[in-house]
């Protein structure tokens, strides 16, 4: 995983806190603030929408945003997405999921510039689990409507199909102010690190080189705006499914390891999950999420 960052020192040193999942690596094509299981995007002149901070937020430890459902209503409690790995209470243990546990933590809401305009709160962790995939769902104090009339802006919407191999997206840091860009390589079809397994994880070209503290970022197609998947790690140094180090597994068990590349987690599948009032309903017609 892309560890978790604590305290400024080690923020700026590009360390984690303690072993984790390998979380992003550092890199290529960023900019400052200011085959597989789909098939190939057909290519296509298009006009890319403009992808900026707003509606992202600063954990302590990690990135995250402020997302909603195609269905979520103005007055529903808004939803902070990030990583599993990135909860205060620490790595949920494989198998170990995680359903409105109490939660005041505290988000740094930023524009569409990267600047901090609000302090956001939460109510609980709705949903989190490091076991399939990597995620974590706050719920917030605050509605939809409530962050836009006060600081003016709009959740980012999760797309709720399939992301498409080829895709060109960005990787959008609130913790770093900082945004990665490249295309959708592929999928894994199970992606192993020390004891966690995620399904079909998104793999990027070798230009989205995050480094730790952009777990949990939104990964939002450059065509749509939507946020198609949660960045959360990437090898580091070669090793074969270790912490840091993730592997990928094919359907015949065969591995391979692709030092220096960088991965996230599908988010769609979160969307049939999501009932009225933006309640977390595990079973819920179409949802696949891990239950405890």
């Amino acid at each position: 995983m892309k560890k978790p960052l604590v305290g400024t020192f080690l923020a700026l040193a590009l360390l984690g806190a303690g072993a984790a999942p390998a979380i992003a690596v550092a890199g290529a094509d960023t900019a400052p603030a200011g085959t597989t299981a789909a098939s190939a995007r057909p290519a296509a002149h298009v006009t890319a929408k403009a992808v900026d901070f707003a509606g992202t937020v600063a954990l302590s430890n990690c990135s995250g945003s402020v997302v909603r459902m195609p269905a979520s209503e103005p007055d529903d409690p808004a939803l902070v997405l990030s990583n599993g790995h990135c909860i205060e209470s620490g790595f949920p243990a494989a198998g170990e999921v995680i359903v409105d546990q109490p939660s005041s933590r505290s988000f740094g809401l930023l524009n569409s510039a990267g600047s901090r305009v609000g302090t956001l709160r939460a109510s609980k962790i709705a949903y989190a689990t490091m076991t399939d995939t990597d995620i974590s769902l706050y719920q917030l104090t605050s509605t939809y409507q409530q962050i836009q009339s006060r600081y003016g802006i709009k959740a980012l919407e999760l797309n709720a199909a399939h992301p498409v191999q080829g895709t060109a997206i960005k990787v959008v840091s609130g913790y770093w102010k900082r945004i990665y860009s490249c295309n959708i390589d592929g999928f894994a079809y199970r992606l192993k690190e020390g004891e966690w397994t995620w399904k079909d994880s998104v793999r990027y070209t070798s230009s989205c080189n995050t480094i730790g503290g952009t777990s949990g970022s939104p990964v939002v197609d450059n065509t749509t705006g939507k946020v198609v998947a949660v960045n959360n790690t990437g090898n580091e140094d070669g090793q074969r499914c270790t912490d840091n180090n993730p592997c990928e597994v094919d359907e015949n068990g065969q591995v391979t390891v692709r030092e220096g590349i960088n991965y996230a987690q599908e988010t769609y599948g979160i969307v049939p999950c999501v009932g009225l009032d933006n309640k977390i309903d595990l079973g819920r017609a179409g949802c696949a999420l891990p239950k405890p």
